[in-house]
Parts: C-alpha cells; sequence; structure tokens
C-alpha cells in the first residue's frame, strides 16, 4: 500500500517524513556512518568482525518483534527470518566460500585487514528501510500486522539481510581457522605482558 500511496500521491511523502520521530533519523544517520565506515581498508579484531552483524541480527529480529508480536504473527515472522538467514547464508557461503581478495588474518595482532566494501552498507540500509517501511505500512494500515502472509514476507526480507551478514562473518572465521593461529582463548583473552 504505501508504494501504491507514493506513486499515486507522492505528496504524502511529506507528512511521513515529518511525522517520522527524531530518533529514527538519528538511529539512521548512526547506522550510515557505520556503512560507511566500511568502504575503506581497514584492520579488526574478530569480535569487532561480529558485532555488525550481530547488532543488525539484533535490530532484525526487534522489528519483527515489535511488528508482529501484538498481533500474534511473531511466530511466523521468526521462522521465515531464520529459515532466509540460514538459507542465505549457506547459499552465499557455498558460491563464495572465501572471503573477497586481499583479506588477511594477521596471527600476531589477532586482527583481520579487511579491503572496504559498499556490501555492509547496502545491507545495513536494506534493513533499515526495511524497519521504516513496515512501521509506516503498520501506521497505515495496522491490521496488516495480523497477515501470516505480510509478516512471511517481511521475515524472509529481514533474514536474505542477515544471512549475507552472518556469510561475511563466517568467511573471516574460517580465514582465521585455516591460519592455524584462532583459538577460542586467544580471541576472548589478552596476552599477559
Amino acid at each position: 500500500m504505501l508504494i501504491q500511496l507514493l506513486i499515486q500521491q507522492p505528496q504524502m511523502l511529506g507528512p511521513i517524513i515529518q511525522r517520522t520521530p527524531a530518533s529514527v533519523w538519528a538511529l539512521l544517520a548512526g547506522l550510515l556512518w557505520l556503512g560507511a565506515s566500511q568502504l575503506r581498508v581497514r584492520q579488526m579484531g574478530l569480535v569487532r568482525a561480529l558485532a555488525t552483524p550481530l547488532a543488525m541480527t539484533g535490530l532484525s529480529v526487534y522489528g519483527v518483534a515489535s511488528a508482529f508480536g501484538p498481533a500474534g504473527q511473531a511466530s511466523v515472522a521468526l521462522g521465515s527470518w531464520f529459515a532466509a538467514t540460514a538459507t542465505l547464508a549457506a547459499l552465499a557461503l557455498w558460491f563464495q566460500p572465501t572471503p573477497p581478495a586481499g583479506t588477511q588474518y594477521l596471527p600476531q595482532a589477532r586482527s583481520f585487514c579487511v579491503p572496504g566494501s559498499a556490501m555492509p552498507l547496502a545491507l545495513i540500509l536494506g534493513i533499515f528501510l526495511t524497519k521504516y517501511f513496515v512501521g509506516v505500512e503498520l501506521a497505515l494500515q495496522p491490521l496488516l500486522a495480523r497477515s501470516s502472509e505480510f509478516a512471511l514476507q517481511i521475515g524472509t526480507l529481514y533474514g536474505v539481510f542477515n544471512g549475507l551478514f552472518a556469510a561475511r562473518a563466517l568467511r573471516l572465521w574460517r580465514l582465521a581457522q585455516g591460519s592455524g593461529a584462532l583459538q577460542m582463548t586467544a580471541v576472548w583473552t589478552r596476552p599477559s605482558v
């Protein structure tokens, strides 16, 4: 409905944007900064490499629960989210089992050197825009939250984004494992001085 409304009555975009709370725009600014920071080559530890996918997973699960939980459709949406996340992660790893060219694991520093990529920014924006459009759609049509078909579609869409994030993190994990230098104690503790 939102897309139809914007096509048929584009003047409605202004009031929708004006009624959006300032906190949503602050969240968008923070997410844009996070995504833009990944456009350049950077060095990061495993915990930091996992932080963005975990944060985006949290935002997706929150989006599903807040949109469909009160209407009793959270299990449908979360089930489709989980299935899509697992499927997309597996497919992405199958089609591209190794990290992008130029990615290195530096065992002495226990960190990765990762080339810049626009993919994290695109995935972050995808998750944000999904949450935003679902919020607007449900504000316009509150009964849509009871639709298992809508919950299935939105859960699946979130899952696609999270599956791609998960595959990216798993490629880094595999790289570190393949170097023989990653051990659980080395990841979570600092060497004694």
